[in-house]
């Protein structure tokens, strides 16, 4: 037992799930595999529920059992339940419901042992070691945009959520470096610069403009064209020139979506098409052997089964599509770096293409039928919409680049800090690092907050606002928190080991509580709102705790134990910042 309650340590629900689990083999003995049904109570009962006894009346009525409907069912559930640290009282309401009300010396003694070893003995512990997550990912020589902004976030904080969970996460970045349309770049690079390798950021400029640039060209310019497929050619069989050349390309991109990741902090490993090309024909020639590829209108297809178009993995001419680089590399996650889990992150335009491979993947048997590991998951979410309600762009219809809404995020966040007179009172290094850390935080909560699936409206105005549920809110909440504990001149550290923390009145009960329920709420699923849901309650139900003279912290007599409680509330906020990529601030 001593090592299950250490395995979900920071899971009061399934603490709970155990001692129930107890009582219902107890309580129905015949009945196999009953699994505890523990939710958190809203009502004013208890802090708990079972919800398992008029299922189980419905399983055992008519078999001749002991009982006389579903409130017998819950007494009995209730009166075996084994004795617990945990549990204060229980009582059974309406039809056999189970109130669990929980032990206030248990929550304090709780809450004070993860402020001495640390909230990560609170982390979650999901049944895999590897991942890998699919994210940001975009297309080289051309300009992120804000589709990609979503996938890196949204990426970065799943991958921020496993790694919290100790799961070792492959960050990935499958940037488009392989295709037909290197052919033209490659020709037109040659053509504006003889000397190729003297191109640098600088001379080429606009990376977006070169595109485009070859593009017209290449639409216009029929001897042109015929020179870019050559290219294509050439570049597949790997000569030298046409692979330096393309490798060039791929360089100057790389510089523009650094700019991007080193504003937001995010770190990515690029494995991009071009590295799952070489695999390409040993899994499509694999899949053939398995008889699970078929000729098709003169391309080479798999039929997936209640889906009426097939997934074409090598097309008419014979040259692979994303379909192969996505089987490839799904091979390769599975096989070479033996993930357990493979989350892609993508716009939801890509859920049907997603769900075609993962079919043809349980098909060709890689991944079990089912929900098991090891699996692939889509992580899909909405566009990003100007206050026009249209797809987001900068006026003249161009889409916005990144680095200049990431810029002007953080300069209108140091404006404001500005404007409140910091400008006198802080170094120039403590202005820009926290304009850094509330402008980009802003961008980042502003996009997390929604549910992913949605589409959601972009609007500096809202983003940046200190009021409500905003990254700004959060963060000058957490620096007052900070706050208090400097002002009382006590040393936190001396006090989580010396100090005893306790939870008298209601208000830091309730705040207590909800600290004791991050984990649980906080992470166990692919849904980042729900941790920004989860840190602004926090933070509301921090700011009825303090605001409460009844619950005075500098100067009570409950100082000690008021302040480990201050402390207990900023260190899961940092947490759930962190889980977010967004940097806290100490001071306002």
């Amino acid at each position: 037992m001593a090592a299950q309650e250490e395995e979900c340590k920071g899971n009061v629900k399934a603490q709970l799930a155990k001692l129930f689990e107890v009582s219902l083999k107890v309580t129905v003995p015949n009945e196999a595999d009953v699994d505890p049904l523990i939710a958190a109570c809203t009502g004013k009962f208890g802090d708990y529920q079972c919800n398992n006894a008029m299922g189980l009346w419905s399983k055992i009525k008519g078999k001749g059992t002991q009982f006389r409907g579903p409130p017998a069912v819950g007494e009995a559930i209730k009166n075996n339940l084994p004795t617990s640290e945990i549990i204060d009282s229980c009582s059974v309401a309406g039809p056999g419901f189970v109130n669990v009300v929980l032990s206030k010396n248990w929550m304090a003694k709780s809450i004070q042992m993860m402020l001495i070893e640390g909230i990560d003995t609170w982390a979650p512990q999901p049944p895999v070691k590897t991942a890998v997550v699919d994210f940001s990912s975009p297309n080289i020589a051309k300009e992120m945009h804000v589709g990609h902004l979503r996938s890196t976030i949204i990426g970065d904080t799943l991958a921020r959520m496993l790694e919290f969970s100790k799961v070792k996460v492959l960050r990935r970045n499958h940037v488009g470096d392989w295709g037909t349309q290197f052919g033209m770049l490659i020709e037109f690079l040659f053509e504006k610069f003889p000397n190729f390798e003297d191109a640098t950021e600088t001379a080429i400029g606009d990376l977006q403009a070169f595109y485009k640039a070859s593009k017209q060209r290449f639409d216009s310019d029929p001897a042109f064209k015929e020179r870019a497929q050559q290219a294509v050619v050439r570049l597949q069989g790997g000569d030298e020139k046409y692979r330096r050349a393309w490798a060039q390309i791929c360089e100057i991109s790389r510089t523009e979506f650094h700019k991007v990741y080193q504003r937001l902090g995010v770190h990515l490993e690029e494995k991009g098409e071009s590295f799952y090309n070489p695999y390409i024909p040993g899994v499509i020639e694999g899949l053939t052997k398995q008889g699970l590829v078929e000729e098709s209108q003169g391309a080479r297809v798999i039929f997936i089964d209640g889906i009426n178009i097939p997934l074409i993995v090598v097309k008419s001419d014979g040259g692979f599509n994303y379909a192969s680089t996505d089987l490839a590399a799904l091979w390769y996650r599975l096989n070479e770096e033996k993930a357990e889990w493979i989350i892609y992150v993508t716009d939801v335009g890509q859920q049907q293409h997603f769900d075609m491979v993962f079919k043809a993947a349980k098909r060709a048997g890689w991944l079990p039928q089912g929900d098991n590991y090891p699996k692939a998951s889509h992580v899909g979410f909405g566009l990003v919409l100007g206050e026009d309600g249209k797809r987001f762009r900068t006026r003249n219809t161009e889409v916005v680049r990144l680095v200049d809404l990431l810029d002007e995020a953080k300069n209108r966040s140091k404006a404001a800090l500005i404007e409140r007179g910091k400008g006198e009172e802080w170094t120039e290094e403590e202005i820009e690092s926290t304009a850094d850390a509330v402008g980009y935080g802003a961008v980042k909560y502003a996009d997390l907050k929604n549910n992913r699936l949605t589409n959601y409206t972009f609007n500096f105005d809202q983003m940046l606002n200190d009021k409500g549920n905003t990254a700004v809110y959060l963060l000058y909440a957490h620096a007052r928190i900070c706050s208090i504990i400097r002002r009382s001149g006590k040393d936190v550290e001396e006090l989580k080991n010396k100090g005893t923390l306790v939870l008298e009145h209601k208000d830091e009960r309730d705040l207590g509580l909800h600290l004791l329920q991050f984990a649980e709420e906080a992470c166990t699923n692919l849904l980042p709102n729900v941790v920004c849901d989860y840190l602004y309650s926090l933070s509301e139900i921090f700011s009825k705790f303090y605001s409460n003279p009844e619950c005075k912290v500098i100067g009570s007599d409950k100082e000690t134990s008021r302040l480990l409680l201050c402390e207990a509330t900023a260190v899961v906020m940092r947490k759930c910042f962190n889980l977010l990529g967004i940097t806290p601030i100490y001071k306002i």
